[in-house]
């Protein structure tokens, strides 16, 4: 019996860590992907050696690095153990970012960001959403006004946002 334990013991220890190596192949695509994108501005640097593909390169590499590093992590288990993920909660704030791209051109700025708060603080536990997003709209309200009015950054208007321009 004790040598079955330990022989299961081992095995699970040489298998990887299959959603480590996920993580690390998502690191390697987006890596991929914008060194794709970067290779179209190489000629955009004109003499200078930095220009406007040198940081986008150093992000790709970083990328890179961290994606060996989470494989060899992978291979040693060295990722603590996850807790069960809760639907019911990422749901909520996917339902709140998905909102705020569906209003953001119609609704403008604080409408749709105070319904993403609204719907993310019900992801946390706040059920309230008649309170919540209100809540947020009125904040949004002012983070709109310090950035268009007082920094003169351009955020998408709605309705609410005509009414104080």
């Amino acid at each position: 019996m004790s040598l079955d334990n330990n022989n299961k013991t081992s095995t699970e220890q040489r298998r990887p860590d299959w959603a480590a190596l996920v993580i690390a192949a998502i690191l390697v695509a987006v890596a991929a992907v914008i060194f794709l994108d970067v290779d179209r501005l190489r000629d955009m640097g004109g003499y200078s050696q930095v220009g406007p593909a040198t940081v986008p390169n150093w992000i790709a590499f970083a990328l890179i690095g961290l994606a060996i590093w989470t494989v060899f992590a992978a291979f040693r288990r060295d990722f603590p153990a996850r807790e069960k993920q809760e639907l019911g909660p990422v749901a909520w704030v996917v339902a709140g970012l998905l909102a705020q791209m569906i209003l953001i051109r119609i609704a403008g700025f604080s409408i749709a960001t105070g319904t993403l708060f609204g719907l993310a603080a019900a992801g946390f536990g706040a059920r309230r959403l008649w309170i919540s997003i209100p809540v947020g709209i009125v904040v949004c309200l002012g983070i709109w006004w310090l950035f268009a009015g007082v920094l003169q950054l351009s955020l998408p208007a709605g309705p609410l946002e005509h009414l104080i321009q």
